[in-house]
């Protein structure tokens, strides 16, 4: 008898390609929104399998507290052009839940918006004092800032551990750095 002791253990059995993890970000400028998703295969994978953007207009203002009001449309739209029915987990540029309490935050509102199938995880550069019991400080190569990880549908310390073992030798792994460049550069 087979017993399989985690996903991940799972998929890493199954075909490679058949599986993809996504990455998101958008930068705000001029009223518009440019929202870039970098796909990947693993999380060890130094360069994307393919990268998705698109620009939207007339974006909501930022309103404290409600970020994924503002970030979700231009997500939940560019999600409309990728098939997701491989997608394996997300990551976002913001937190998954915003208090120890356990507020939504954007990774947590997209997770709800996806039917509480694709587990998301939540990649901050920076801490809220309201959220220590949700969210897990990780320091990456030589820097002395922590990025501040939290999830939903999947355990924390499982998204801590995929977060740590992202290629690169830095604070923000490989991939990540590449989106926010794609997500800054050659606006339309």
């Amino acid at each position: 008898m087979l017993i399989i002791t985690s996903f991940y253990n799972y998929r890493k059995s199954l075909k490679k390609s058949l599986f993809m993890i996504l990455a998101f970000d958008t930068y705000y400028y001029d009223n518009k929104a440019k929202t870039v998703c970098l796909s990947f295969e693993e999380w060890t994978d130094d360069t994307p399998v393919q990268i998705y953007s698109e620009v939207i207009e007339d974006i909501a203002e930022y309103e404290p507290g409600a970020f994924y009001k503002r970030e979700m449309p231009c997500i939940l739209s560019l999600l409309k052009t990728i098939n997701l029915k491989n997608v394996d987990c997300i990551i976002v540029d913001s937190f998954v839940l915003l208090n120890d309490e356990g507020k939504l935050g954007l990774g947590g509102h997209l997770y709800k918006a996806l039917d509480n199938k694709i587990p998301i995880i939540g990649v901050a550069k920076s801490g809220f004092h309201e959220n220590k019991r949700n969210v897990k400080e990780l320091i990456r190569g030589e820097s002395k800032k922590p990025l501040y990880v939290s999830a939903i549908g999947i355990t924390l310390e499982t998204a801590y551990q995929l977060i740590k073992k992202m290629h690169g030798d830095y604070r923000m792994p490989t991939l990540l750095q590449l989106l926010d460049r794609h997500t800054k550069n050659e606006l339309i």
